[in-house]
C-alpha cells in the first residue's frame, strides 16, 4: 500500500489543511469571550498539535512535494508571513511563526527526496495522528455549534462560518482515511468537488461582506455579487456536471483569488476597514489557490 503516490499526496494534504486546521483553532479561539474560558484553552490545544502535525509534515516533504502544489499559493502566499505577524499582535494568541519559514525554503520534486520504508512509516503515523486529531477537532466544533444555536454561548464567529470549518475538517479526515485505507485519493467526480468548493467561495464571500465596515460599500457589493455568482453556479452544479461548468467555475474563481489578493494587501496595509484578521484574509486566499489548482488539474 505504501508507495511514492501514498508518501507525496500525504504530505501535500498535510501541507495545506494541516495549517487551515490550525488556523480554524485560532480563529475559534479568538472568537471567544471571558465567559468560556475552557473553549478558548480547547482551542490552543487543537492549534499546537495541529502546528506540531504541520511541523513534522514540512521536515518529510523537502523534495518530495510536486511542484504544482509548491508554486501554487495554497500551502503558503506572500503575505502568509505578515498577516501571521499581525494576528499575532492583535489577538496575544502565540503562532509558531518558524514553520512558515521553512515553508518559504522548501523545494519540489526535482531533487527526489528520500522515499524509503522509513518514510512510509512516518508518512503512516503522521496520517494517523493527523485523523485522531481531527475527530477531536470535529467533535470540538460541533459542541460549538450545538451550544451556540441553543443561545448557551455567545462567539464572535457565524453559525455558518463554524459550519463550513465543520465541512472542510470533515473533508480532510475523508482525505486521510482514503490515503490509509486504499493508499492513494481515489477520483472524486469533477461535479462533487465543484460543488464543495464553489459553496465554500460562496460562503467567503459572505463572510466577507458581513465582516467589512458598513462604509466599505463597493467592497460589500463586490463580495455580494460574488456570493451570488457562485450561488448561481451551485444550481448548475447540483443539477449537472460539464465543462463548461468547470471553465465558468474556474473563471469565477481567479476573479474572487484577484479580489481577495487586493483584500490581503488592503488589511495588511490597514487601508481596509473590517474586522477581518489578516491571516484569515490570506487563508481565504490560500483555499481559492488550492481550488484553482483543482479546477485545472
Amino acid at each position: 500500500m505504501c508507495n511514492e503516490n501514498y508518501i507525496v499526496k500525504s504530505l501535500e494534504l498535510h501541507l495545506f489543511f494541516g495549517r487551515i486546521m490550525k488556523e480554524h483553532s485560532l480563529f475559534l479561539r479568538a472568537g471567544f469571550t471571558p465567559a468560556n474560558i475552557p473553549f478558548s484553552n480547547r482551542a490552543e490545544f487543537f492549534k499546537k498539535e495541529f502546528e506540531k502535525l504541520l511541523s513534522r509534515a514540512v521536515a518529510l516533504s523537502d523534495g518530495i512535494i510536486s511542484k504544482e502544489v509548491l508554486c501554487s499559493g495554497e500551502i503558503i502566499t506572500d503575505f502568509t508571513a505578515l498577516a501571521e505577524r499581525q494576528t499575532e499582535a492583535f489577538t496575544g494568541i502565540s503562532i509558531n511563526k518558524d514553520i512558515t519559514r521553512r515553508q518559504q525554503r522548501l523545494i519540489s520534486d526535482c531533487c527526489q527526496g528520500d522515499i524509503g520504508r522509513g518514510m512510509c512509516s512516518r508518512v503512516r503515523q503522521l496520517n494517523r495522528r493527523a485523523i485522531e486529531l481531527l475527530n477531536g477537532l470535529i467533535a470540538f466544533k460541533e459542541q460549538i455549534l450545538r451550544n451556540v444555536l441553543c443561545c448557551e454561548m455567545f462567539t464572535m464567529n457565524y453559525p455558518l462560518l463554524i459550519e463550513h470549518i465543520i465541512r472542510e475538517a470533515k473533508l480532510y479526515r475523508e482525505y486521510a482515511q482514503m490515503l490509509e485505507r486504499d493508499g492513494c485519493l481515489t477520483d472524486s467526480s469533477m461535479r462533487d468537488i465543484e460543488c464543495f468548493w464553489n459553496q465554500i467561495m460562496m460562503e467567503h464571500a459572505l463572510f466577507i461582506r458581513g465582516l467589512l465596515d458598513p462604509c466599505e460599500t463597493e467592497l460589500i457589493n463586490s463580495a455580494d455579487t460574488f456570493a451570488k455568482e457562485y450561488a448561481e453556479l451551485l444550481k448548475t452544479c447540483n443539477r449537472a456536471h460539464n465543462q463548461t461548468l468547470t471553465a465558468n467555475s474556474l473563471e469565477e474563481t481567479i476573479k474572487l483569488r484577484d479580489f481577495k489578493t487586493a483584500g490581503v494587501q488592503g488589511i495588511e496595509q490597514c487601508k481596509i476597514r473590517s474586522v477581518i484578521l489578516p491571516l484569515l484574509a490570506d487563508h481565504v486566499l490560500r483555499e481559492a489557490n488550492h481550488y484553482i489548482r483543482l479546477l485545472k488539474a
